[in-house]
């Protein structure tokens, strides 16, 4: 990543804490073309982190068996300041705000994300809830805000934004995302995003190579359902260790 991070000094450290809010990183779609972001400001760190350690894989993950052996691009996951983003209590509850429009605009969009929500739900359990309070992930349409290149200083719009934020309850590390999509996507274009960034959320912080995937790093014509090696990558994911969900 092109930035260099400052960590702030003890005495700065825990006034920045405070059991809040610990760090957001961004993937977004700019342009049609998947970025992630590397001048994001700078980084809070608590003082002291759980050991990383693995959970155990979901059921929905070890029962999963890659009949055609396509492979994976694990290889181009990020891992983060807390190891890499997986769920450890299932179901992950997904929350869709619906948008503040006429009825018939506002439920052809909650459909469509709602069948992006179901597809990725034959490989982790999730569950729609209606509270925006007790949500692992929330989506909402609405317009990300624009991203300045830091080559041209231009600022382009983006289709999609998500992003994740982390928090302690109970003395145990945990996180949230938020996933913005642009009312500017519509039918399959809209599938495509909400399928690729619901995919971010759920611990796939990393762009495929191939554009048979549904989360390859750019959007196309005719967008790719959920593949194997987008499973694969999913699983090998699960498998890696991680602060997120254990005690302090």
């Amino acid at each position: 990543m092109g930035n260099k991070i400052q960590h702030p000094k003890p005495n700065t450290l825990s006034k920045l804490i405070n059991k809040q809010l610990l760090a957001a990183l961004v993937l977004a779609i700019a342009t049609g073309l998947l970025v992630i972001l590397t001048n994001f400001p700078s980084l809070a760190v608590f003082t002291k982190l759980p050991p990383a350690k693995s959970h155990p894989l979901p059921p929905t993950l070890v029962q999963w068996e890659d009949q055609t052996n396509s492979g994976d691009y694990f290889s181009e996951i990020a891992t983060t300041e807390v190891g890499y983003l997986v769920w450890s209590k299932f179901p992950v509850k997904v929350h869709i705000k619906r948008p503040i429009t006429n009825s018939q605009q506002a439920q052809v969009w909650v459909d469509s994300v709602l069948q992006t929500v179901e597809e990725w739900n034959n490989y982790l359990p999730l569950v729609v809830v209606e509270s925006p309070k007790i949500a692992d992930i929330t989506i909402e349409r609405k317009t990300p805000p624009l991203e300045f290149s830091r080559e041209d200083k231009i600022p382009r719009a983006r289709s999609a934004l998500t992003r994740y934020h982390l928090y302690t309850s109970n003395n145990v590390l945990l996180h949230r995302f938020s996933i913005l999509l642009s009312p500017s996507q519509t039918g399959r274009y809209l599938l495509a995003a909400s399928r690729h960034e619901l995919g971010h959320a759920l611990g796939i912080w990393g762009h495929s190579p191939l554009e048979t995937d549904a989360l390859y790093f750019s959007q196309v014509r005719n967008s790719p359902p959920i593949s194997p090696r987008d499973v694969n990558t999913l699983k090998r994911v699960y498998e890696q260790p991680t602060s997120l969900g254990f005690n302090y």
